[in-house]
């Protein structure tokens, strides 16, 4: 199987994670494609083979004769695709991409003015969606290159290599996929993620990232007699919201400048929710965003007073 057949497989599986789940893994529909992962390891004959209790799939390959002194190096790729867009019923098209815009339906189209990226893949075959679900090569691109690499090198015995662990995760999209990793079991010296990115990028630094959810509770009341007396919750969140800074937001920042991102937003005048998803690479930057949240919270429950 090749690493294209392997990708459209694994793209068949719904695994979007959940936020709000408190269970492991998030949603149990990734254990499904956990386990088509662990057989097939097993099936190319990478040694203990696995998915374990959480839903995270491991195995290694020996060392090659000589090799057996190099330290192990691991490949971690994550299953699970994000809950904010559709992940079931995936309808991958394979194109042969001349320039220009995509036209992923009659109603959908990837406009090449909002993704320059495209012009570094004229004269390549792209596989895309018809605009409905998301694909999903965030990340099982990256598992299916794995699962292909361990293949190839099992095939030809002649390569030299060290030993090699696999790690594949649930729960990366929301922020969960190494709180059960068995780092000390996968047992490498030294690891690489193989996740989403542009041809032959190669990542050493990682930002710090945080989520906070701010719930307004505001007193709702007749609009005729509201005067002096109704605190309506969704003003109140634009306020909330209006305080951040507007330059701190990912249409404004590049680089290793931080932002705060406003992405949920729902209620009305009696509750109001927001989620936020704050991001920096300087970590003292990093903790200064969350406590400017709290500032901005305590100011507010001054400003309006309790609820009830």
């Amino acid at each position: 199987m090749n690493v294209i057949e392997r990708f459209l497989r694994y793209v068949s599986f719904d695994t979007q994670s959940a936020e709000d789940s408190d269970t492991v893994p998030t949603t149990a529909k990734q254990k499904l494609l956990g386990a088509a992962l662990a057989q097939e390891l097993t099936e190319i004959g990478l040694h203990g083979a696995k998915m374990d209790e959480y839903g995270y799939v491991y195995g290694w390959l020996p060392a090659t004769a000589g090799c057996e002194g190099i330290p192990c190096v691991g490949l971690i790729a994550h299953m699970d695709t994000s809950p904010e867009a559709p992940g079931d019923g995936v309808k991958p098209q394979i194109i042969h991409y001349e320039g220009g815009d995509i036209p992923l339906s009659e109603r959908v189209i990837m406009r090449e003015a909002d993704f320059e990226s495209l012009k570094k893949y004229v004269g390549r075959d792209l596989i895309v969606t018809d605009g409905t679900t998301l694909l999903g090569a965030d990340d099982k691109a990256g598992v299916a290159e794995i699962l292909t690499a361990m293949e190839y090198l099992v095939n030809h015995p002649e390569l030299p290599h060290g030993r090699i662990a696999v790690g594949i995760t649930p729960d990366e999209e929301v922020g969960s996929g190494a709180d059960h990793f068995d780092v000390e079991g996968f047992g490498a010296a030294a690891a690489y993620t193989v996740d989403g990115g542009e041809l032959g990028e190669l990542e050493y630094e990682n930002f710090n990232a945080a989520s906070a959810r701010v719930t307004i509770r505001g007193f709702n009341i007749h609009p005729g007699s509201a005067k002096n007396k109704m605190k309506n919750a969704c003003l109140i969140a634009m306020e909330f919201a209006g305080m951040l800074p507007p330059a701190e937001t990912p249409a404004h920042t590049e680089g290793y400048e931080g932002f705060y991102h406003l992405n949920r937003m729902e209620g009305d005048e009696t509750e109001t929710r927001l989620g936020f998803l704050l991001r920096d690479h300087d970590r003292t930057r990093f903790e200064a965003r969350k406590e400017r949240m709290n500032l901005i919270a305590a100011y507010l429950n001054e400003k309006y007073g309790p609820t009830t």
